[in-house]
């Protein structure tokens, strides 16, 4: 575990370190690890080995605390040196009764307890207990005092439904532009087709106009040629003077 600590501080004051993973390091007690880390946030011992909890540090600032998959099954005692725990995760433990447990009650601010995976689960009205024994307590094993899921406090969720709340109250969805853009296409469709029927209307008139010219034209060349009765009566009588 000390090799492993070297490794983990990459150098760094132990005084500036918040967060430390030691997990899978083998040792079945703590070793290397000082009060030097003092303001240490999150610590993670999960699947070392440890049968107890002789030689956990003082480490005032610690609030979340990763013990599952080991052989701890008394000695919680040992973890008062850090008052500020929010979160504890001690599954997979050999944690048996509740007794046991009876020093996690002075942590006042200890939300986050989970002890699935230890025989101390089976005991009747276990839960019911448990949230006895830690007032401050709000979730054990995943679930609230009711038996409801754990609420989810990732911000990526809230994103999500702001998201949809933006859809809901004012922002145009695809099918409302689909169908502005249907609308303006069918009005513009609308107007080209008015101008052809005006235009057609228009060049109608003008045929109608060419034909009353070409009639009229025509009626004017027939009457000149077509001589009035008395012409020809004229034309008849000088015929027959010139035969006599």
């Amino acid at each position: 575990m000390e090799k492993r600590i070297e490794l983990e501080k990459r150098g760094n004051n132990p005084s500036d370190i918040k967060e430390l993973n030691l997990d899978n390091c083998r040792s079945t007690s703590i070793v290397g690890l000082t009060d030097e880390f003092c303001n240490l946030e999150s610590l993670s011992l999960i699947n070392v080995g440890l049968t107890s909890l002789k030689g956990f540090p003082k480490l005032p600032n610690l609030k979340k605390l990763e013990l599952s998959d080991n052989r701890i099954n008394n000695g919680l005692n040992l973890l008062e040196t850090s008052p500020k725990l929010t979160h504890l995760n001690l599954s997979g433990n050999k944690i048996k009764d509740l007794e046991t447990l009876e020093p996690l009650k002075n942590f006042k601010h200890l939300k986050n307890l989970d002890l699935f995976n230890n025989e101390v689960t089976t005991v009747e009205n276990y839960r019911e207990k448990i949230f006895k024994t830690i007032p401050s307590l709000k979730n054990l094993d995943g679930f609230d005092e009711h038996e409801g899921e754990a609420e989810d406090t990732d911000e990526e969720v809230n994103g999500n439904e702001g998201f949809e709340e933006s859809d809901e109250d004012g922002g145009s969805s695809d099918d409302d532009d689909d169908l502005d853009e249907s609308v303006g296409l069918h009005a513009v469709y609308a107007d080209n087709m008015d101008d052809l029927s005006d235009e057609e209307d228009y060049e109608a008139l003008e045929e109608e106009e060419d034909e009353d010219i070409e009639e009229e034209e025509e009626e004017g060349n027939n009457a000149d040629e077509a001589e009035s009765p008395e012409v020809s009566r004229g034309k008849k009588r000088k015929l027959e003077e010139n035969q006599d």
